[in-house]
């Protein structure tokens, strides 16, 4: 994992509007968003179902195109790229956390960490060492041979994590990543998130329901039918007590 010089921008959300169109109806999803993210922010993005949240998130991640408006991601605007572009620029620079976990039942623990880096030009070797080392940072290296099914809920999604954080991403995007947990693996998940971004300074963009969820992050960002309402930024002195 790579612990580079603060500082950079890495997130430009500039006059962003997101449409979504349904028939002859158009549904606006998104209304004049402006957001800035510098490398080793924490992002929390809060709000209730249908503000937008969501949809803010996989703009960030270039899963998405905003309707207008410009979002420049480590320094490649998602809107003027192509889908193929897309693709490998997500597969340099984006980790993606999911409620869910989205694990392939019939790979192991090391196989599904692994997936990620059968589409880049390392060695089976350097794989190799790239997935232990991401196991051993989530504390599964004990695991690396189990299938999803012999693992608990919080164990699967630490293997999410460390498949998302195994081709050592820019940017880590999670949606709702404690969201199916019980309180005691979401601790552990939140612990584990905060030392990625805090050691390894990862900049980490979340949505979330779950209050104790966002006081982890940097950051929070409230938002409401599209329109960014409110924002907390915490400060690094307080977080580094925690």
């Amino acid at each position: 994992m790579s612990n580079s010089n603060a500082g950079e921008t890495v997130v430009v959300v500039r006059d962003v509007c997101k449409e979504f169109h349904r028939e002859k109806l158009t549904i606006p999803v998104l209304s004049g968003i402006n957001l800035q993210l510098s490398e080793g922010d924490y992002l929390a993005l809060m709000g209730p179902s249908g503000s937008g949240k969501t949809t803010l998130l996989n703009l960030i991640a270039g899963l998405d195109r905003p309707t207008s408006g410009d979002v420049v991601v480590c320094g490649q605007n998602l809107g003027q790229s192509s889908e193929g572009e897309l693709a490998k620029w997500r597969s340099r620079h984006v980790g993606f956390i999911f409620q869910m976990y989205n694990l392939i039942p019939v790979l192991t623990a090391y196989e599904n960490v692994e997936l990620p880096l059968t589409l880049t030009s390392l060695s089976r070797r350097q794989r190799d060492d790239h997935v232990k080392a991401a196991l051993e940072v989530v504390g599964l290296q004990d695991r690396m041979d189990h299938y999803p099914r012999q693992l608990s809920g919080g164990q699967e999604q630490r293997v999410a994590i460390a498949r998302a954080i195994v081709t050592d991403p820019t940017l880590l995007v999670a949606d709702e990543p404690t969201g199916d947990l019980d309180a005691r693996s979401a601790t552990e998940i939140l612990e584990l998130m905060h030392r990625l971004n805090t050691e390894f300074r990862k900049t980490i963009v979340m949505v979330t329901h779950d209050p104790n969820a966002a006081d982890r992050a940097r950051r929070i960002l409230h938002l409401e039918k599209g329109l960014l309402v409110s924002e907390v930024v915490e400060s690094r002195t307080k977080k580094a007590v925690q």
